[in-house]
Order: structure tokens, then C-alpha cells, then sequence
């Protein structure tokens, strides 16, 4: 619902209220390995440094050629702890691709997230609050890469196209990259009410 206002007799804004909406977790994965490749398992432990022993885990991030406004290398705030996804918008990305499946593992998931309709689209600030009482806080959506698309396509002989469309079809469908605000354990299975602030659009 939006909730129009203006401020000192200037432009309209136009402002979403805050919601609730619930889902739960389809499934959980680890990257234990030297790269972002992930592997199922029953429960993650989640620190404030995240999953202890992941590719990911860190307080810290050496920064890359999503911070162009930074030398690479630099060390930043790590707030790409968790890689979090939805099956149906990986069904998504498998038809598009002309792919029989696209898994979360191949992506580097490490939630798989199952009742929220639009997942990538939920905003920055959004709380996930679990049932067993962790709470992960997003940072805003993981923007798909060549990279990933390289490991999908090799999952397929005779598929080198995937690489360069990955990064197209997979827009606003990639998930969401997020931090530990309230660490603890998950599990498959356990549900969660994601809280979305209100929301606006900024002008200047």
C-alpha cells in the first residue's frame, strides 16, 4: 500500500508500508572447498563472522570488481556472508538457459529460500527473523557473473553459451547476498518472517 506525503510543500513521495511476509528453508549448503561451489547439508552454524569454515566466512572482504570505487584488494566490511536463493527462481534461470535444472550449489547458495514470492526483489534492510531465533539482514541482490555462468555450463557438455547469457537471463533472479545480525543455528525445514521497512524512492 503506499502512503503519498510531501515535505515542506515540495514534490510527492510515494512510500510502500512495512510488511511481514513468512517463508521457509528448502535447503542449506556450505562451500568448504577453495572456491564458491557449494554442498547440501542439515543444519549451518552462523556466527558473526557467518558459516565458520566457508569460502565466504569473514568479518572482513578483500574487495573486487564489484567496488570499482576501490583499488582491488582493498579490505572492506564483509556483507556477503550468506548467498540466498529461491527454487522458483532458479527454475526460472534453467528455462531461460534452456537448462533441465540450475542448482543452488552450482550458484554458491548457501539458503535456499521456499514462500516468498519475488525473493531477489526483497530491499536492502530486510530482517529474515528465524524461528529458532537467528536473524540475517539482507544487503540487497547478488548480481549474476560470468564467472558462476561458467560453472553452470560445465555441468553441461557442449554448452559454452551459458557463460555469456548467465549474467542476462539471471538478472534480478540471482539471489540476495546478506550478514549475520543474531547468530545461531538454522536448519532445513525451519521457518522465518522476513520484515520489510517501509520504503521509498529517493530524489534529490
Amino acid at each position: 500500500m503506499n502512503d503519498p506525503f510531501s515535505r515542506d510543500d515540495g514534490p510527492e513521495f510515494s512510500v510502500h508500508a512495512a510488511q511481514k511476509v513468512s517463508g521457509t528453508i528448502a535447503g542449506l549448503f556450505k562451500a568448504e572447498g577453495k572456491d564458491f561451489v557449494t554442498r547440501a547439508c542439515d543444519t549451518l552454524d552462523l556466527t558473526f563472522d557467518g558459516i565458520p569454515g566457508d569460502f565466504h566466512a569473514g568479518a572482513t572482504r578483500k574487495s573486487g570488481g564489484r567496488e570499482p570505487w576501490y583499488p582491488r584488494g582493498t579490505v572492506m566490511r564483509n556483507e556477503r556472508q550468506l548467498s540466498m536463493l529461491a527454487p522458483d527462481e532458479l527454475r526460472t534461470i534453467a528455462r531461460r538457459l534452456d537448462l533441465p535444472e540450475v542448482k543452488a550449489e552450482w550458484m554458491g547458495g548457501n539458503v535456499l529460500v521456499d514462500g516468498i514470492p519475488n525473493f531477489t526483489m526483497l530491499p536492502p534492510r530486510t530482517l529474515l527473523m528465524f524461528e529458532g531465533g537467528v536473524t540475517i539482514k539482507i544487503d540487497g541482490d547478488n548480481g549474476p557473473c560470468r564467472l558462476t555462468g561458467r560453472e553452470i555450463a560445465s555441468k553441461f557438455e557442449g554448452r559454452q553459451d551459458v557463460e555469456l547469457n548467465f549474467p542476462r537471463v539471471a538478472k534480478h533472479l540471482r539471489g540476495l547476498v546478506a550478514w549475520i545480525e543474531k547468530p545461531g543455528t538454522i536448519s532445513v525445514g525451519e521457518s522465518f518472517e522476513a520484515r520489510i521497512h517501509p520504503q521509498w524512492i529517493y530524489t534529490a
